[in-house]
């Protein structure tokens, strides 16, 4: 089949997706959601989503029952030393949103709450010049977890790698590679400069946050 057809075939996705990159993936023959920094996707399609994550974290989590699931890829803003208390409480609401705004998506479209199983990747220690961002994403995505009590089925988190993750929600099926060699450069400048904007945003629930 060729490359444009393929592509012309894609599954439809609901419309507040129409920003995401998708493509045929040759190697698992599944249509593909590719994610960067800050954007989440939720299928109830047999495809695959697939991001790379430095400091990021992101978390996979479908309804087995019904086979419709989604990623994320977000990293928490910086906290000011100066105003700690109100800048912590806004990387958690920055956080908090960063996960309902998917969750809310998958039970919107026939998803059950106490159906839903999450894996967690990321959160590795790969902006040099930064406190352990990272350490920070894998901590505020496991306390999370914990307290909505959702069911934690698998996490490959922290080290000082990249990884590629490439996840089947139908299926819940997950792929991970470690990229050993030094694109991680791009990694790290994308990472910092995702990290900076998000630092700088005056409102934690602007749409901008999922542009």
């Amino acid at each position: 089949m060729a490359l444009g057809f393929e592509r012309d075939n894609l599954p439809s996705c609901w419309q507040e997706f129409d920003h995401i990159n998708r493509y045929w993936d040759k190697n698992t023959g599944l249509p593909t959601a590719k994610l960067l920094p800050g954007e989440y996707y939720v299928t109830a399609h047999n495809e695959a989503i697939t991001t790379v994550l430095g400091s990021c974290v992101s978390a996979c989590i479908r309804d087995p029952i019904v086979g419709i699931g989604g990623m994320n890829h977000f990293m928490l803003p910086i906290q000011n030393a100066e105003s700690e208390l109100s800048e912590a409480g806004r990387a958690e609401r920055y956080g908090n949103f960063a996960m309902e705004k998917m969750i809310n998506d998958i039970l919107r479209n026939g998803g059950v709450r106490e159906n839903l199983e999450v894996k967690i990747f990321g959160g590795g220690r790969v902006m040099r010049g930064f406190t352990d961002i990272g350490k920070r994403n894998i901590a505020f995505v496991k306390h999370y977890i914990a307290t909505e009590g959702f069911r934690l089925l698998a996490e490959d988190l922290a080290g000082g790698l990249p990884r590629k993750v490439l996840y089947i929600p139908r299926t819940g099926k997950v792929l991970i590679k470690k990229l050993y060699n030094k694109h991680n450069a791009t990694i790290e400048i994308r990472d910092e400069s995702y990290f900076n904007k998000i630092s700088k945003e005056e409102e934690v629930g602007d749409i901008e946050l999922f542009d």
